[in-house]
């Protein structure tokens, strides 16, 4: 029996040869291989002994001949391949163990030169575990270092690996190969100027019992490299099986989690918190966001950045939990929880290291990916528009409702107060819709002054300032942008509230042109950070995000949204990228055609609605 070993990565590489030559295997190795296993006392055929011809082109070519490709191809029960090996005087190879040039790697490094890439791009490797792979009735292939051990053990007790064995062996070749390939595509496509493809990566982690519903069927995937804060990278103490809905929500969970460094727990359901609150240990922010919302948490799922410790796991376990999950669990709650069977206990990584994890969002066919988002914008006192100025108790809770409210669905709404939730409004067709059920839960806990307001978009009208001075409002943070900007900051004058602008600033070429008053941040973007979503996508939109108001005062159409009230020239854009023209230009014609015309159609009648086409198609 014969090895053909050329690796990379050449952990465990010399165990492992030894191994096959105690087990009668000869060992066939190439270049750097060779000298490790001759230095390391393993007795070692060299490749050009084989081939009968030297390694060239500094080392391009060495394994790429019939003399291994036949050993490897030929099938063991093909008379006709048994006599073309026998009149070319070429032998059985039984195993291949390589793995491939480190690509990855070098592409990764800090201007690296497209000669060094192409110089770490293998072609001699992937060769021979596709064809070893191809032969895997007769022929054992080894490309990770995790299966030398296994491989020996088969054959020290059968005299060789089974056979399904070696069938997995390929599948796992074929996959390499796979994304070795794949990377290099996507790296010469981007080298040559071609439109970028996109190769996914991910592992199966397990099928799911059925997905958003029951007649649905879903699995979970996860990719290649761990990520903190990843419920796929997860340790799961205890509890029966995640279900499909159970990890969209503990995602959610975990993305608000991220935002604190200081001691912190959430409570969420349907993938809005419910109770959220910091505290000076587990069992303070734990009490705190518990209460709340005692009714809402109900079948919830937990989450906090501190260890669980006996003490807050007593508090939680008579509280009906789906899920509890935190960096670690001590024993004591350990011992305490786990008597609750079904309660998942899952300890989750959340070690803030530099990462650029992406983020998929599928739609019919069609994939958006974007950045994760992991950066939220300190609130700061320079950013009030106000007369009244935000104390700094104020401040601190206007950062912590920042934070939260970016988690919440649109149109979201959150009232806060001493670090803790007091009310979450989410998901309304308005904003004011939002205050009123956030505001109304802070009055249900009996707070009725000293409450800060946090949106996720700007007040599209005064009527939500006008709402929060009723509820006992003296802090407003929102992002700010809308056309009417200046009716809301006359109220919250006309109230003593104090409010704050957090703005969100894109690159100088796409600055739009700010509100009129001059306190609003330098640079304020016509678009607003889409915050419904962890990672939400920038696009502008009718009521809940707009545009800052543009220097243009006359013949609006009244049928047009306030947001979109002024003309829209093209005039006022710098000249962006056609990607971003695409995303956007025609994004906000199509608006404008909906409301300008279609709209109107919807009322009038088939034949209006069939006339108004042609100039909605010439805005685009």
């Amino acid at each position: 029996m014969r090895a053909l070993i050329s690796v990379s990565d050449k952990t465990g590489v010399v165990e492992f040869a030894k191994g096959l030559r105690t087990l009668g295997w000869e060992v066939i190795a190439t270049g750097g291989t060779m000298k490790l296993l001759a230095d390391s006392g393993v007795e070692v055929i060299n490749i050009s002994d084989v081939t009968g011809f030297p390694e060239i082109c500094d080392g391009r070519v060495k394994t790429l001949h019939p003399n291994v490709h036949g050993g490897l191809l030929a099938r063991r029960d093909d008379p006709e391949h048994l006599k073309a090996l026998k009149d070319n005087h070429i032998e059985f190879i039984d195993m291949v163990c390589v793995n491939l040039y480190p690509f990855r790697e070098t592409i990764s490094k800090p201007g690296v030169k497209m000669e060094d890439a192409i110089e770490n791009i293998d072609i001699g490797g992937p060769s021979m575990l596709r064809s070893a792979a191809k032969n895997w009735a007769d022929v054992t292939v080894v490309c990770d270092p995790a299966d030398y051990d296994a491989i020996l053990d088969e054959i020290r007790a059968g005299g060789n690996t089974e056979k399904a064995t070696r069938l997995k062996l390929s599948a796992k070749a074929y996959t390499h190969t796979a994304e070795y390939d794949a990377m290099i595509a996507a790296y010469m496509r981007a080298q040559a100027g071609l439109n970028e493809k996109l190769f996914l990566e991910f592992d199966l982690v397990q099928s799911l019992r059925y997905g958003e519903n029951p007649h649905q069927s879903a699995k979970f995937y996860r990719e290649g490299k761990e990520v903190p804060y990843s419920l796929a990278f997860a340790r799961q103490l205890n509890g029966k099986e995640l279900s499909y809905n159970n990890i969209q929500d503990a995602n959610a969970a975990l993305c608000i989690v991220r935002e604190f460094d200081k001691p912190f727990c959430v409570g969420l359901k349907h993938m809005n918190p419910c109770g959220a609150a910091t505290g000076k240990d587990v069992v303070e922010a734990w009490t705190k966001a518990y209460e709340a919302d005692k009714v809402s948490i109900f079948g919830g799922i937990v989450a906090t950045n501190c260890t669980v410790t006996r003490e807050a796991a007593e508090l939680m376990k008579p509280i009906f939990l789906e899920i509890i999950m935190a960096p670690k669990f001590d024993e004591g709650a350990l011992e305490v929880l786990s008597a609750k069977k079904n309660l998942r206990l899952l300890e989750v990584s959340m070690d803030k290291g530099d990462v650029d994890p992406k983020q998929y969002v599928s739609v019919n066919g069609g994939l958006l990916v974007q950045d994760l988002d992991v950066a939220t914008k300190a609130v700061t006192a320079d950013m009030c528009v106000t007369k009244a100025k935000p104390a700094a108790e104020q401040m601190e809770d206007l950062n912590f409702g920042w934070h939260i409210v970016k988690h919440v669905k649109s149109n979201a709404i959150v009232a806060v107060k001493d670090g803790r939730t007091l009310g979450v409004g989410a998901g309304q067709m308005n904003r004011i819709g939002s205050a009123e059920i956030a505001l109304k839960q802070a009055h249900a806990a009996g707070v009725t002054e000293g409450l800060v307001l946090a949106s996720d978009g700007f007040f599209p009208f005064d009527d939500c300032v006008t709402l929060a001075a009723e509820y006992g409002v003296t802090a407003i943070v929102q992002p700010g942008g809308s056309v009417r900007d200046e009716d809301s900051i006359r109220k919250a004058d006309e109230k003593g509230i104090a409010m704050v602008f957090t703005g969100e600033s894109l690159p100088e070429s796409w600055r739009m042109y700010p509100t009129k008053r001059s306190v609003n941040p330098p640079g304020f973007s016509v678009f607003q950070r889409c915050t419904s979503h962890s990672g939400g996508v920038p696009m502008p939109s009718m009521y809940n995000r707009g545009w800052s108001e543009p220097p243009h005062t006359e013949g609006h159409h009244p049928d047009m949204p306030e947001t979109l009230s002024k003309p829209f020239q093209r005039s006022a854009f710098p000249a962006p990228p056609i990607q971003l023209q695409i995303s956007s230009l025609i994004k906000i014609s199509s608006i404008c055609a909906v409301n300008v015309f279609i709209s109107p159609t919807q009322r009038i009648g088939s034949q209006a609605f069939s006339s108004s086409v042609t100039p909605a198609a010439s805005i685009m």
